[in-house]
């Protein structure tokens, strides 16, 4: 199993502060059946600066460590870049860290709000040759009472990841409400843990897939499973016709 989207570097953000809780949450994922996981810091939200010779200097420090541990998971390079005007041009100089180096990019929007120049910025990406993954869309408060934002940014080509703990109801029964709807109407193309430790935001990607094959069948589990896996390898990934939840809904049929 690939995890794309995980606090696991220490003294880098909010994630683990030490390398003993580090390695506690890589034998917690081997446990979980993760064999490799994308280490993800966050970048310019407010907080922690994690610039792309940073991560990548944390990412081989780790791996050495995870070796002379003999903990067979592998760490590889990402990044968490809240969204900001200039993205593109910290990308273009190298600040910039897309997922193992791959086309696709992280961008997290604020915890309320979904910036005005969301859609130009998420197109010029596009225009560089960069995919947008939308990160954990179902704890964004806008999203929530406007979901049509999101259909039409995934209209637009940007894709979107939804946390296994909001899908297995760690965040509260209507995130994960609003997480599987999400699922139904094709606006999810990954599952990951975001997990931060292991006692209040550990991994959980087994209770998710367990929920969405139980929900929604085996197909969805291969497709968000394989998705992981096109990232890490720079392919295309599986998706289906996104489905605008408020027309729905509107019109009587969800």
């Amino acid at each position: 199993m690939i995890d794309i989207h995980c606090h696991i570097l220490p003294g880098v953000d909010d994630g683990p502060a030490t390398i003993e809780e580090s390695l506690l949450m890589a034998r917690e994922a081997v446990n979980e059946g993760i064999v490799t996981i994308i280490a993800t810091p966050h970048h310019r939200n407010n907080k922690y600066e994690n610039k792309k010779s940073s991560i990548l200097e944390h990412i081989s420090n780790f791996n050495d460590i995870l070796n002379k541990e003999n903990i067979p998971l592998e760490i590889l390079p990402g990044q968490e870049n809240r969204i900001y005007g200039e993205i593109i041009e910290d990308f273009q100089s190298s600040e910039i860290l897309t997922l193992n180096k791959s086309k696709y990019l992280f961008v997290e929007f604020p915890t309320s709000s979904v910036p005005r120049y969301t859609t130009k910025l998420l197109y010029n990406l596009q225009i560089e040759g960069l995919t947008p993954i939308i990160v954990h869309p179902e704890r964004n408060k806008e999203l929530i009472e406007n979901p049509s934002i999101l259909y039409n940014l995934v209209n637009n080509g940007a894709l979107a990841q939804v946390t296994a703990g909001s899908l297995a109801g760690y965040f509260g029964k209507s995130i994960q409400k609003f997480s599987k709807r999400l699922i139904e109407h094709n606006l999810i193309h990954f599952v990951a843990s975001d997990a931060h430790n292991t006692h209040n935001r550990s991994f959980k990607l087994n209770e998710a897939y367990n929920l969405i094959e139980s929900e929604f069948g085996v197909d969805y589990v291969y497709m968000f499973t394989e998705n992981a896996e096109c990232v890490i390898q720079n392919s295309n990934i599986i998706k289906e016709v996104p489905e605008d939840i408020k027309r729905k809904k509107i019109l009587g049929l969800f």
